[in-house]
């Protein structure tokens, strides 16, 4: 049986090439200020890391949710709008973060919407989750 996921392979593709952009500039900001190893005391390159280092761990999950849920046949246009609001949401809040350390209006959207798509996409496989269970228990226990 061949398995077929457009949709996340779609927004994995873009998001990884999205880190390889945040990892270049961390790589141009180490080799310009000549730090091998952490920061070097430079606020920039510690919130270049940082903005690297949080898409990456908001990422898996991202991508993790949506995998499940277009496995389970969410509706497609559900998924590119999840996607396509993630995407948008670390690019504004890696744009917030690598602009300034304190509060930024990026870093708030960027995290604000990032958090829901999360949410929205954990709810939705939950619920669906219990759609079959219910379905199963509705059509073997009568």
């Amino acid at each position: 049986m061949l398995i077929v996921v457009p949709v996340t392979a779609l927004y994995a593709g873009l998001y990884a090439l999205f880190l390889l952009v945040l990892a270049a500039s961390v790589s141009r900001q180490r080799r310009s200020l000549k730090v091998g190893l952490g920061d070097g005391g430079h606020p920039a390159l510690a919130r270049a890391i940082r903005a690297h280092g949080n898409s990456v761990e908001w990422g898996w999950p991202m991508l993790l949710l949506l995998l499940v849920a277009e496995l389970d046949h969410a509706n497609r246009t559900f998924l590119h709008v999840c996607a396509i609001l993630f995407l948008f949401a670390r690019i504004i809040h890696a744009i917030g973060l690598s602009r300034e350390a304190g509060v930024s209006q990026g870093r708030l959207i960027g995290s604000g919407l990032s958090w829901t798509v999360i949410g929205v996409l954990a709810v939705w496989n939950i619920v669906d989750f219990a759609r079959t269970v219910l379905a199963w228990v509705m059509t073997s226990h009568p």
